[in-house]
């Protein structure tokens, strides 16, 4: 263990213990370093981990404080949580494909969400507290003041230029090199996702996709009459190497959708090696990667996961991204770098909806330039974060003792497997009844599994309300056991 992780450790038992309490000053950089005798960088080092883990906020001028949230919420008994949470169990491989016919469901979930009285534990969006909207409305007006009345024609797809500029940046900070060439803007990642899809199969194909997977993937496949050839995902690890390399040579796969980190809904990262191993695979039987990275800004350790994109080197990778979790929910503006198939999924651009919203456009490029988005990104982190450690504190407190849940590095979903015995979907409608919203496990899969399992989500601001909900939730499960 290094000196920063020793020190950390040591000033985060002071405050689970209570000796720090919430809200009191940690002790100042240069005072810990003559007390402890260690140098004023690694003091620093270890504020800053703690931070990330949530446990101290720096306040400008005035040095690091005990974040009274956390204490609040999080510490049960002197420690983080009440008890150990194991992780769920991987889901079991299933040899054949299967038609896709999940909306009706998915649909009654999406339903339940629009009440903002319902507390939003089934919602796939983050709080819109959590984004500067108004600065963003300041670079919106700013950027529609000055457009180019020309650019209603120049704009089309691939898109804004200068919004362009600015991702590809973005991907050269992150190590990756791109051709401007290969980014076209989207409305959402969702469209980036659906164009891609239409790019490299017909209808009836087979495409590999994760089991659990995020219910749009599934919603896509059947709007566009694709099988679906579920490949397991281990709630830590990700999809199943092994099991897609035994599909591909059984099946012919036309395509391959995967979220390599912070999956949605059980908040798995590929470990790099691996999606280096997935693009040489998907290669070896030139299969293209369709590769869902909405939540790769929101990691919580010091470095972004790297995508498998960055191990690809004869543009099968399709790499779609988006703004709607990290900075502007509303604007519906996403993007592609589309490798091979760029001139493609342009051309289907063009042919569906012609291009995305040109002030939204350039109201996030002017923002990323001038509107500090980095430093958004630190707080949005830190506040996720909190929240995290929040839910899996009530998780532990509240939910039956063999309850298993996911523990993510990043995003803000947590994947709750339940007794066998409950059934997700009367939980669902159990606590809708009493205002509480949560994603029950069949709207996961194209086979209608994960009976017993649950996603929520820890987008929003921890509260009463918040803790309140996942009581009642923990009740409603006990009783379904009886």
């Amino acid at each position: 263990m290094k000196r920063y992780e020793k020190f950390a450790d040591d000033i985060a038992e002071l405050i689970r213990s209570g000796v720090l309490a919430a809200g009191q000053r940690v002790p100042s950089v240069r005072y810990a370093s003559q007390t402890h005798g260690i140098s004023p960088s690694t003091v620093f080092q270890a504020y800053y981990l703690l931070e990330r883990r949530g446990l101290i906020r720096a306040r400008p001028r005035s040095g690091y404080f005990v974040n009274e949230s956390v204490i609040k919420m999080t510490f049960a008994a002197g420690r983080l949580h009440a008890r150990p949470l194991a992780e769920p169990t991987p889901a079991a491989q299933v040899s054949e494909s299967t038609e896709v016919d999940v909306s009706e469901l998915v649909f009654s979930v999406l339903e339940s969400i629009k009440d903002p009285n319902t507390v939003p534990f089934g919602s796939a969006f983050p709080s819109a507290g959590l984004f500067p909207l108004q600065r963003l409305a300041r670079s919106l007006s700013s950027a529609t003041r000055e457009m180019d009345p020309s650019m209603v024609v120049s704009d089309l797809s691939p898109g804004n230029p200068a919004l362009r500029r600015q991702i590809a940046l973005r991907y050269r900070v992150a190590g990756l090199t791109l051709a401007m060439e290969e980014l076209l803007i989207t409305n959402g990642a969702l469209e980036a996702l659906n164009l891609c899809l239409q790019a490299v199969t017909e209808p009836g194909d087979l495409v590999a996709i994760e089991a659990p997977a995020f219910y749009a993937c599934l919603q896509v496949l059947e709007r566009l009459k694709l099988k679906a050839v579920e490949i397991p995902v281990h709630p830590q690890t990700g999809i199943d190497l092994e099991v897609l390399e035994q599909t591909l040579e059984r099946h012919p796969i036309k395509a391959c959708w995967s979220m390599t980190s912070f999956q949605n809904p059980t908040g798995a990262t590929v470990a790099e090696s691996r999606k280096r191993t997935l693009v040489e695979l998907l290669r070896k039987h030139q299969v293209p990667l369709i590769e869902d990275d909405v939540y790769a800004e929101l990691y919580y350790g010091q470095h972004a996961p790297k995508p498998a994109k960055a191990f690809d080197s004869e543009g099968l990778v399709l790499h779609c991204g988006s703004f709607a979790k990290s900075l502007a929910p509303g604007y519906r503006v996403g993007w592609v770098a589309a490798g091979r198939y760029a001139q493609k999924v342009e051309r289907l651009k063009l042919m569906t909806s012609l291009c995305a919203s040109m002030p939204a456009q350039a109201a996030i490029a002017d923002y990323l330039q001038h509107g500090g988005y980095d430093r958004h990104l630190r707080k949005l982190r830190i506040s996720l974060e909190d929240q995290l450690r929040a839910m899996l504190g009530a998780v532990a407190r509240y939910f039956p003792t063999t309850t298993r849940v996911s523990q993510p590095t990043g995003g803000y979903f947590l994947w709750v497997e339940l007794p066998k015995q409950i059934d997700s979907l009367k939980v669902f409608q159990i606590a809708l009844a009493q205002g509480i919203s949560i994603a029950p496990g069949p709207i996961f899969s194209a086979t209608r599994r994960f009976n017993h399992f649950i996603r929520l989500n820890y987008g929003s601001p921890w509260s009463d309300a918040s803790e309140r909900a996942m009581q009642t939730l923990g009740k409603i499960i006990r009783s379904l056991m009886a």
